[in-house]
Parts: structure tokens; sequence; C-alpha cells
């Protein structure tokens, strides 16, 4: 335990007894205070809602068979083919021989959104946020105000 020790003068007046405390004068201290926001919650108008896509790209390999030499099928074939399919009465196409086919890669794009750029207005004020969902036509907003006080001067 720390214990501080104190200088004790004693001084004598007319009988009675004085006495003095010294300690060293404390330095000069800024006292910083920090004042608690004064937060409220209020909605703001949403204008527009723009997404913000990811594209992604995949190559995939699929067997491309070409038709078979020497068949060729009518135009009346074809059309019969199609509406019995459209009927569902051909439910799986009739596998190919595999005689003509050979894997060929194949590239897709695909976007998916990852964010909306969104503009508001709120009190007459038009903002833009962007947000990993969509608002729908209101936005909550957290509104804050602080007031701004000039730093203390050292030199007086």
């Amino acid at each position: 335990m720390n214990r501080l020790l104190l200088q004790v003068p004693i001084l004598a007046l007319s009988g009675a007894v004085a006495v003095l405390w010294t300690a060293p004068a404390p330095a000069q201290q800024h006292t910083t205070v920090l004042q608690a926001e004064n937060v409220r919650f209020d909605y703001a108008q949403v204008l527009r809602v723009t997404p913000v896509y990811q594209t992604l790209r995949a190559t995939t390999v699929e067997q491309q068979c070409d038709p078979e030499e020497g068949k060729t099928d009518s135009r009346l074939q074809r059309v019969l083919g199609t509406v019995r399919e459209a009927l569902g009465r051909e439910r799986d196409p009739k596998p190919s021989t595999g005689e003509n086919c050979r894997p060929v890669p194949v590239e897709r794009e695909f976007r998916r959104p990852i964010a909306y750029d969104v503009d508001y207005v709120y009190k007459g004020n038009r903002f833009r946020s962007r947000l990993p969902e969509d608002p729908g036509n209101k936005l909550k907003v957290r509104v804050a105000v602080t007031p701004v006080v000039a730093p203390i001067s050292t030199a007086r």
C-alpha cells in the first residue's frame, strides 16, 4: 500500500498551534466533457432503389450431338414431334446413340443482386445510401444532433 507523505510545518501563533498542509500544486488540467448524443429514429421517403449486381460466370461441359447422317426428318415429322412433346405424350426425347456426340464447354453468366443503392428524402434533403436489402417505400433513419463545441485554447 502506497502512503503519501506530506510535509507538515508547524507555526506558533499567539499560543495556538496551526497546522498547514502543503502538497505539490496540481498541474493545470484540461477536462473534456463528453455529452451523450441526442438520438431519435424517424422515417424517410424512398425515391428510388437501384440493385447492384454481381456477375458470375460458370463453365460446364455438355454433350453436343450432331444429327445422324442419312436420317433426315421431314417437316411433317418435326411438327408432329413438337406437338407430341407439347401435349406431353413424348416426355423423354429419344436418346442419341452417341456416335456423333462430343463434349463442348458452355459458358453461362449469372447476375445476382448484392446490394441496393437507395435514394431517399428526409426533411427536404436528399440522401443516397448503399443498403444490403431493398427497404421498400420508407426507410427508418437514425437522427442524431450534437452541438459543435470549439476547442479550449491553452494560452490565456
